[in-house]
């Protein structure tokens, strides 16, 4: 491998992992933007943050796990998949994807090593990511079925995708310290999006952090904890007594998808519900397992 390699869409030379500010397609960071170091550093820049554009930069170049920022940018450098070997990798954080003024959040898990952390957009350049966006397409919330890479002319309305934890972890398996250290980014998400009234989460990781995210900023969970199933709905609501539903997804990994638990159909029948309009009826009827994404 050399030490730049052409864009897949754009053809600009970059190194791996990408340095912010050098032209990758929608980068949200620039060469000074702060870099958070230390959970504690974490913190404060996800308070300091005053909208989604400067959250989403700070994200994009935190460092604040060492085992996940060396696992991510080894992935970039030497463990790249065979087919895109002569590609750049991200080798970032993945910030948000979407809309930024959306109604609708969709909280993944994590970044996949040679999804998200080789294009720099949430579910693109992978099978959960194919599965996903053409779900998306078929029900109105995205201009086209695909996602190649960053640049590419997908573009979401009304929704947003995150994840809990920012980059890829080994094993698609973030510790309980990393899910804690990531925590406020998502919090302060949360916070700066008092328009959302839907959050979509596809599988128990991303339910749970957007409940223990809920509570921390004082929103009224159900008690007992609220369990995670394929189309379960619960209503939480937030001090100013708006109400916010969390619905609950099976993850698009391909562990669910070629297996059939998730079919199309499946998904298209959560995402159809998130819009205020519509409703379907919830199932229950056993747990879901996490995969990255």
């Amino acid at each position: 491998m050399s030490s730049t390699d052409p864009h897949p869409v754009t053809g600009q030379a970059f190194a791996s992992p990408v340095p912010p500010g050098t032209g990758w397609p929608d980068d949200p960071a620039a060469p000074g933007t702060p870099v958070a170091r230390t959970p504690a550093q974490v913190r404060r820049l996800a308070r300091a943050a005053d909208g989604i554009p400067e959250l989403q930069a700070c994200i994009s170049v935190c460092r604040a796990c060492p085992r996940l920022v060396a696992w991510r940018e080894s992935v970039a450098r030497e463990g790249r998949r065979a087919s895109f070997a002569h590609e750049p990798y991200w080798g970032r954080p993945g910030p948000s994807f979407g809309d930024p003024d959306a109604p609708i959040l969709i909280v993944g898990l994590a970044p996949a090593a040679n999804g998200t952390n080789r294009t720099g957009r949430m579910f693109t350049g992978d099978s959960s990511g194919d599965f996903l966006y053409a779900a998306l397409h078929r029900t109105g919330f995205a201009n086209q079925p695909s996602s190649i890479g960053a640049g590419d002319g997908l573009a979401l309305t009304g929704l947003r995708i995150v994840a809990t934890v920012r980059c890829a972890p080994p094993a698609n398996a973030p510790t309980a310290e990393e899910k804690a250290n990531c925590l406020p980014w998502l919090r302060r998400d949360l916070e700066l999006s008092p328009q959302v009234h839907t959050i979509m989460t596809l599988g128990g990781i991303g339910w749970d952090g957007v409940l223990a995210a809920a509570r921390a900023m004082d929103w009224v969970v159900p008690q007992p904890k609220p369990k995670f199933a394929h189309g379960a709905e619960v209503l939480l609501v937030r001090p100013d007594r708006v109400e916010v539903r969390l619905v609950g997804c099976y993850h698009v990994s391909p562990h669910n998808t070629f297996t059939k638990r998730l079919t199309p159909d499946m998904l298209d029948a959560v995402l159809r519900s998130l819009h205020p309009a519509a409703k379907v009826s919830p199932s229950t009827d056993r747990p879901a397992t996490d995969q990255g994404g």
